[in-house]
């Protein structure tokens, strides 16, 4: 169980830093042109929590799967 939330981690993380490439072009540019996040700046600490928080869960997971072999 704890692998499979392992892998959804690892595949959100993989999309998230795909989206938060800076040019003009994929899911970023259409949450700031349409608001559809609220404003930019809100959408963009959204964004920047969810990837932090992500990250500290992926680091966690992976000492635990680490330590329970």
């Amino acid at each position: 169980m704890l692998k499979l939330i392992w892998l959804i981690i690892n595949i959100l993380l993989i999309l998230l830093i795909l989206i938060r490439i800076p040019n003009n072009a994929g899911l970023a540019s259409f949450a700031t042109k349409n608001d559809f996040l609220g404003s930019p700046t809100s959408a963009e600490k959204f964004l920047n929590g969810f990837t932090w928080f992500l990250i500290l869960c992926y680091f966690l997971l992976a000492i635990k799967l680490n330590f329970a072999i």
